[in-house]
């Protein structure tokens, strides 16, 4: 290809490509249309007519559409992978791109705008609920790659997986909706959507300079344009952008946060226009009220089957429904706060997959009991067949600190009173159980660090004398560590999350409440004697220190199994690693 023609000035460009699309009626319609002088119209019409790309009636001729044919968009990515987690609660129940806004599902809309504007080579990538987009295939010929890392870090996962797509690309997201088709078949240079927001904004703006080059990018914008929806790359760009993202992917700079940041740190060399749009031609939905606002579908009927639960349960209509605020997004369970005349509530959602580890029945039976025990007083309702639970919200309060000899009094008193109940439970919560089925599920890898091995088997041995010394299990917490511990305003406390409740030693729930916190070993020993309402005899001593070293084990490989599948849990494997290793010394020294 003649390398001339790959280097059209912007003029020349939008002249051919008005050619080709409009066509040519006169030339002060030409001029106007194009907004140039009819002098510099007749120009470039005299120097098309020269150079063979119009024919004697300034029709485009092939050699003129030759000339665009550098400028030919290849294919388009739309990004669909993340969790969308801002728009709880639909996003938990399905993808947003898959919601339906104004009669059209979002996805379904922009592959068919794609396809209206001649491009076909449509790649799809997903991650969160990747299957419910895999009939987009066989309904629209796109191409769909998996990103598995889409919980984990940013969108710049989903672009490096499809770096070799990278070309004339369009690069959208899932839930964007375009008022009109923004999409075309011929473009000239990279560039970024923008839309002007009045006054301050929490989208990112752009600072461009004369020739519309993005020179920064304003995270405090006011009076702004900002991105807002899709992005062109061209050639040069996805070139120099994919090398760039290669290079610095294995950094969190990169991996946690969005394209958009690579971008920034990289406009000196990284060239990108901005494409400004009218005010409401691109909409993104950041919140269920953004939605509501432009479809009032949902403002009664959403067909959310997590608010039809909440309904059933207050009693209430959808629209009642308000102040929608995501509390957690963790591997466990999706939670989101909310009010229904003006009483505020909580909705946890559990979590896909969970059902493989949690017996939702056996929180729901516990449950029961903390209500009736006064143990947690928030319970509204939980359903026992798939864990979705509607509770109370204690405004403004904290967790439990370690350091507050208050609440390491009530929180013994709280434990007391579910032991001294003794209330049984066919549901099993043994330690050593739930210990042993992680090591077998953990890659060898992990466990070959050097004392593994001599740790376990003292484990093993610690567990063969601690469990001979056991009382029949009963009901017990399982997780008795700081955040499970509520403290409201008030200065009263509840116990909170009975997901790992059972039948167990309520040594276990003693030792996870130590091996979690930073106490020092006087400060465990204080504990006790707190739990005990008095110094510990011998032999609860003992029992004691054992069940620390085999909670903190516990917690350990818990934590290394869940490194091993490339989950960080925040939990400090170091510290349990230690606490397992001093209190097992202690629990086998002899009597």
């Amino acid at each position: 290809m003649n390398t001339r023609l790959a280097n059209l000035k912007l003029d020349d460009f939008r002249a051919l490509d008005y050619l080709r699309t409009v066509g040519f009626s006169n030339q002060r319609r030409f001029a106007r249309d194009l907004n140039i002088s009819l002098g510099k119209g007749n120009a470039i019409l005299k120097r098309f007519s020269t150079l063979g790309w119009v024919d004697f009636s300034f029709s485009l001729s092939p050699a003129g559409l030759s000339a665009l044919a550098p400028y030919k968009v290849d294919n388009a990515v739309i990004m669909a992978a993340g969790m969308s987690s801002r728009f709880a609660p639909l996003s938990y129940e399905k993808p947003k791109g898959l919601l339906t806004v104004k009669g059209e599902i979002l996805i379904e809309r922009q592959i068919r705008q794609l396809q209206a504007a001649g491009i076909h080579d449509i790649t799809v990538v997903v991650g969160y609920m990747k299957e419910q987009f895999f009939y987009l295939q066989d309904k629209f010929g796109v191409s769909l790659v998996v990103n598995e890392d889409y919980w984990r870090w940013n969108n710049v996962s989903s672009l490096i997986r499809v770096r070799d797509r990278l070309r004339n690309t369009y690069v959208c997201s899932s839930d964007n909706y375009f008022t009109e088709n923004p999409f075309e078949p011929f473009v000239y240079r990279a560039y970024y959507a923008a839309v002007q927001f009045p006054g301050p904004s929490q989208e990112w703006g752009l600072v461009t300079d004369r020739h519309d080059r993005i020179v920064g990018i304003d995270h405090s914008p006011v009076d702004a344009w900002c991105m807002m929806g899709h992005a062109y790359f061209d050639r040069a760009f996805s070139e120099t952008f994919s090398r760039l993202m290669v290079a610095e992917y294995d950094t969190d700079l990169t991996r946690l946060n969005l394209w958009e940041g690579l971008l920034e740190r990289h406009l000196d060399v990284l060239e990108m226009h901005i494409r400004r749009y009218p005010p409401d031609a691109i909409r993104e939905f950041d919140s269920l009220d953004d939605l509501r606002a432009f479809d009032d579908r949902y403002v009664g009927d959403s067909g959310s089957a997590i608010f039809a639960n909440i309904c059933s349960v207050l009693h209430c209509e959808e629209r009642e429904i308000a102040g929608i605020q995501v509390l957690n997004q963790g591997l466990t369970n999706l939670s989101f706060k909310f009010t229904v005349r003006g009483e505020p509530y909580v909705y946890r959602h559990p979590g896909v997959g969970t059902e493989a580890y949690i017996s939702r029945p056996s929180e729901a039976y516990s449950l029961s009991v903390a209500t009736r025990l006064g143990l947690d007083p928030t319970l509204v309702h939980i359903d026992p067949a798939t864990g979705w639970k509607v509770s109370r919200l204690v405004e403004n309060a904290r967790t439990l600190d370690y350091r507050n000899p208050s609440d390491l009094a009530q929180a013994a008193r709280l434990m007391r009173r579910l032991h001294d109940a003794r209330i049984p439970s066919s549901f099993s919560a043994d330690i050593w159980e739930k210990t042993t089925s992680i090591v077998k599920k953990t890659s060898a890898g992990y466990k070959a660090f050097p004392d593994y091995a001599d740790l376990s088997v003292r484990m093993e041995r610690l567990h063969a004398f601690w469990a001979a010394e056991s009382p029949e299990p009963f009901l017990c917490h399982g997780d008795c560590c700081a955040p499970n511990f509520l403290v409201a305003p008030d200065g009263t406390m509840s116990l909170f999350d009975w997901e790992y409740s059972g039948a167990s030693d309520p040594g276990i729930d003693i030792g996870t409440f130590i091996c979690c916190s930073d106490f020092t070993e006087e400060a465990a020993l204080g504990f006790l004697s707190l739990y005990h309402g008095r110094p510990p005899t011998p032999s609860e001593l003992r029992h004691d220190l054992g069940a620390i070293a085999l909670a903190a084990w516990h917690w350990f490989v818990w934590a290394v199994f869940q490194e091993s599948r490339g989950r960080p849990v925040g939990r400090n494997t170091l510290h349990l690693y230690r606490t397992a290793k001093t209190y097992l010394e202690k629990a086998l020294q002899p009597a």
